[in-house]
């Protein structure tokens, strides 16, 4: 059932789940045409949707070394996804590694200067494709929205 016909419904009052779950849904249903939108605009490009992700994570960081596990962790994948992402990031450069002076069994991942341009320019291929998606919005409007996903974001991650 699309998003539309499903709020309809619920516009009708059959049914109406609570709005805790309405809005955890409509949160899902986001992510769903999000990544797809993304998976579209990035394809073809050298910088494929899950090593723009794994970028993204670095971004906020730079400086900051990550393990494997502590990447894995973070984003709630399995470690061999991430693992055989960070290989194909590592070839182009995107990260470089070090040894791990706590574990001799891990590296230490960095994110380089190709990393920061890979990102720069998946995000800005990103931005200008979605640029129209908050059209009519005020700017009050995105602040305020993003406040309340930021702090559901913060409360999910703190309670997982």
């Amino acid at each position: 059932m699309s998003a539309r016909r499903e709020n309809e419904k619920y516009d009708r009052k059959e049914e109406l789940p609570s709005s805790d779950f309405r809005i955890i849904n409509w949160i899902g249903i986001i992510s769903q045409l999000t990544d797809t939108k993304m998976r579209q605009l990035l394809d073809g490009t050298d910088v494929p949707p899950p090593q723009f992700i794994l970028l993204n994570h670095f971004i906020h960081h730079p400086d900051e070394g990550k393990t494997v596990s502590g990447i894995a962790w973070a984003m709630q994948q399995p470690q061999p996804g991430i693992t055989k992402t960070v290989a194909k990031m590592l070839a182009k450069g995107f990260l470089r590694a070090e040894d791990n002076p706590e574990d001799g069994r891990s590296k230490i991942l960095y994110l380089t200067d190709a990393g920061i341009k890979a990102h720069a320019q998946a995000k800005e291929r990103l931005e200008l494709a979605l640029a129209d998606t908050f059209d009519g919005w005020r700017e009050w409007e995105k602040k305020d929205f993003f406040g309340f996903l930021d702090r559901l974001k913060v409360y999910l991650d703190e309670n997982r």
